[in-house]
């Protein structure tokens, strides 16, 4: 590449990266300064001096850190869950034939085209004959498992498992779910991040099923408790705005951890091979 290519992607690289991070710049800038700051025309690009009394007044007006903690063990135990159902399932997909496995397999695929919002009925009234309405159960459990996690894995482990490693692992006596736990995951790693990533996230930010199946306010989420900042007539949108940093906060440090680790296997695989 010419030493003017190299600009000019360095240079879309950039601009890119700025229009990426500037709605958190922005956010961050709203968070410490006023709602009278926030309206004004034009819009203030500086930092204020409001930051920690915004998150204070959010402390206050909000149960904070224990809808914090119910949405922490929500995200991490419906991740495990995915992270393991999904890569086993994957798994079985793509490296065993089975009587009617490419039908399932097509009727999993079949579950894309309906929309989350129609399952909301049939599910709540499912949560309500286990009597999990009301409980955190209810938000793990049906998302232990989805459709894209298993396709995603599918189509990595069916590229990155060779047959032959495998077959390796028959001959040494290694059964299915040794071949899976000491043959499979450690390849399909980068694959798992960035699933663990996804998954993490989307728990996080689930707004619509809590909000459906969560009757108990002591058991309420992150997002639905950032809900109650609203007012019914005059919203203080600086507060809004703080709460919603502080909840950034977790998904910025798993996606770090995350990405590092995503990109790393990529990296030394790329190096393999």
């Amino acid at each position: 590449m010419s030493t003017r290519g190299r600009i000019l992607t360095y240079a879309a690289l950039v601009i890119g990266a700025l229009i990426t991070l500037f709605p958190y710049y922005w956010l961050s800038v709203m968070a410490s300064n006023t709602t009278a700051d926030i309206y004004a025309a034009p819009p203030k690009l500086v930092y204020g001096g409001q930051l920690f009394h915004n998150i204070g007044e959010v402390f206050s007006k909000i149960d904070f850190f224990g809808s914090l903690l119910n949405t922490m063990v929500v995200a991490v135990v419906t991740t495990l869950a995915v992270l393991f159902f999904d890569s086993l399932a994957a798994f079985t997909f793509a490296k065993y034939t089975f009587p009617g496995s490419k039908a399932l397999f097509g009727i999993l695929l079949a579950t894309f085209v309906v929309p989350t919002q129609l399952a909301a009925i049939p599910q709540f009234s499912l949560m309500a004959h286990f009597g999990w309405v009301g409980s955190l159960k209810a938000l793990i459990v049906p998302a232990a498992a989805n459709a894209f996690g298993i396709f995603w894995m599918r189509q990595y482990a069916a590229g990155a498992l060779p047959d032959e490693l495998l077959e390796a692992a028959r001959i040494d006596g290694c059964g299915f779910f040794r071949t899976y736990l000491n043959v499979a995951l450690p390849v399909l790693r980068p694959a798992l991040a960035f699933l663990g990533i996804f998954t993490f996230v989307n728990a996080w930010n689930d707004f619509l099923w809590p909000l459906v199946v969560l009757i108990d306010s002591h058991h309420i989420t992150l997002q639905l408790a950032l809900a109650q900042l609203n007012g019914l007539y005059v919203t203080d949108y600086s507060v809004v705005m703080a709460g919603t940093l502080v909840a950034v906060v977790p998904l910025v440090i798993v996606f770090l951890l995350g990405a590092r680790h995503f990109i790393r296997n990529i990296a030394s695989g790329a190096l393999k091979g």
